[in-house]
């Protein structure tokens, strides 16, 4: 079963970040060239949130919200949920579903090497459930049951007296 770092290493994108004091038009600037929907937030070198198109979508309706003035400290996420590489596929499922998360930051020996989403581990998800069943397609092939059991012989059942 795939873990955490095969999806990481499978995705091959790196972590794209903004520092909390900038506004959220240039962290939309920098979502947009990259084309993704979630931005990490770090001071220094410490991850302190994440701002995504949700958020956005949530923050644009309150009363003095402007994109040029807004900084993300102000409307990042700042509760971030983790998951170690060797993580098995199943058990982060289980964590999106169970906490109603949509992104799970990846480490390696405490040391945070990616993002994760729901998108991501769905998709792994599907394409492991794809080579499953090709397997099984190709173990149960229309040519085995073609010639099973064909060189026994067929013997009537015995009478009784």
């Amino acid at each position: 079963m795939k873990t955490a770092g095969d999806i990481l290493n499978d995705k091959k994108r790196d972590m794209v970040a903004v520092r909390p004091e900038q506004t959220i038009r240039e962290a939309l600037e920098r979502m947009q060239v990259n084309r993704i929907g979630a931005i990490l937030v770090k001071r220094g070198e410490k991850i302190v949130g994440i701002w995504t198109e949700r958020d956005l979508a949530r923050d644009i309706l309150k009363p003095g919200f402007d994109v040029d003035s807004a900084t993300l400290e102000n409307y990042m996420t700042t509760r971030l949920y983790t998951a170690s590489d060797d993580t098995p596929l199943l058990k982060l499922q289980e964590m999106f579903l169970g906490l109603f998360i949509r992104h799970i930051l990846i480490t390696h020996r405490g040391k945070t090497i990616g993002l994760l989403s729901i998108g991501d581990v769905m998709r792994a998800g599907l394409l492991e459930k794809d080579a499953q069943i090709k397997d099984l397609t190709a173990m149960a092939s229309w040519e085995y049951y073609e010639n099973w059991g064909w060189d026994r012989k067929l013997k009537a059942p015995k009478k009784e007296k």
